[in-house]
């Protein structure tokens, strides 16, 4: 019998603490989503990180920088300071990175990292030393660096990229 009476009181505590959720929730969304709009406004202003870049290794180029998942970022040598020059068809060849408050990896200093907002389609792009970073459409999977050299004017990044203006 005793062994009864302790599954009914487990299954009760778990009733309880479900409606008590629920109750929680209804709350919620009688104040007019006004919970929801303060969690968004919350994640704009917060100071959390963002996505994680990542250093991968190469036989090729050695160590350089990719996404969290692992898509290696590229700068553009004709590119200056806080500005791009790659736009139309070199855009959809050469996607624009963007990831906000991004994580950087050791041997990165985060304040290396900065955003601009790209005065031809008005988004936004993460840049690396006020570089804009870029990922390359032929490079289909985690550690493709199919982009490295192209035209001789696209590199992969790393921690001893130097940018000539």
């Amino acid at each position: 019998m005793k062994k009864w009476s302790w599954l009914f009181l487990f299954l009760l505590t778990g009733v309880l603490l479900v409606g008590c959720g629920a109750e929680e929730n209804a709350k919620d969304l009688s104040a007019g989503g006004k919970a929801e709009e303060t969690a968004t406004e919350a994640a704009k202003n917060s100071t959390e990180p963002g996505p994680a870049l990542q250093l991968l290794e190469n036989e090729k180029v050695g160590e350089y920088l990719a996404d969290a998942k692992g898509m290696t970022l590229y700068y553009f040598a004709k590119d200056t300071p806080n500005t791009t020059n790659c736009s139309d068809d070199c855009l959809k060849n050469w996607p624009a990175f963007y990831g906000e408050n991004v994580e950087v990896p050791e041997g990165y200093n985060k304040e290396d990292f900065g955003t601009i907002t790209r005065g031809d389609t008005g988004e936004k792009q993460t840049t690396y030393k006020g570089f804009p970073l870029y990922y390359f459409v032929n490079d289909k999977a985690t550690g493709d660096v199919n982009g490295q050299g192209v035209k001789e004017v696209w590199f992969i990044v790393n921690s001893e990229t130097t940018f000539s203006q």
